[in-house]
């Protein structure tokens, strides 16, 4: 749970113990909503993750945002979780600067969230988050990614990533570790949605659930 102004975070809180987000997300939303409180802070929207993700959690998450929207009549925003997974590979000083004038080509991102088995959902984006390939469900194989690899270096991260460094080793295959869907993440994606006005109705927005694919068709949700 975090809290940004104007491009700042000032407010943030984390549990990694595991899947309890029922236990944990309304305390952290009450101690985010009272600091923001004691210190004269309001609040101009609610921004929640959208996945792709597990239908438990994104049903929690949602329904917290739209409790509190509801409450204090605030705008919903909603983050692609695959966006959000790249802000901290962009942010950091290890992804290589603009190559322009230099002939070098342009890095693609590919966070990656596990699904089962060899399959991962994802996406490929430019530096700018550009959509280069939709969200899918993909069957990770060596070759899965190549037309990408073969032009460009392609960073890979996200907790789909781990199973596929086995399979992928082409040159331009880089693995990233300890990436993470976190709300201290989402502040310059939920920023830039508001001040667009890229807001959701809060009655009628649903997420998007992982989905079981049955020869590559979408079945039934997955619950987890």
């Amino acid at each position: 749970m975090a809290l940004s102004e104007n491009g700042q975070l000032i407010f943030h809180k984390e549990d990694l113990d595991g899947p309890n987000h029922a236990s944990v997300c309304g305390v952290f939303v009450d101690e985010a909503l009272s600091f923001a409180n004691s210190h004269a802070i309001p609040v101009d929207a609610v921004a929640v993750s959208e996945g792709p993700g597990s239908y438990t959690g994104l049903r929690i998450g949602v329904s917290m945002a739209k409790g509190v929207c509801y409450g204090r009549d605030l705008p919903l925003l909603a983050v692609p979780t695959l966006k959000l997974l790249c802000v901290p590979v962009l942010l950091s000083p290890s992804f290589p600067p603009p190559s322009e004038g230099t002939g070098e080509a342009e890095p693609l991102l590919v966070p990656m969230i596990d699904a089962r088995r060899m399959e991962v959902y994802s996406a490929v984006y430019d530096r700018a988050l550009h959509e280069v390939r939709p969200v899918g469900a993909d069957i990770v194989e060596a070759d899965t990614y190549l037309p990408y690899l073969e032009e460009h270096p392609v960073f890979f991260f996200g907790d789909g990533a781990a199973k596929c460094k086995d399979v992928i080793h082409h040159p331009n295959a880089h693995f990233l570790d300890g990436i993470m869907p976190l709300a201290k993440w989402m502040f310059p994606l939920a920023e830039r949605s508001l001040h667009l006005g890229e807001t959701r109705d809060v009655a009628y927005f649903e997420p998007f659930y992982f989905k079981e694919y049955v020869a590559g068709k979408p079945h039934s949700p997955l619950l987890s």
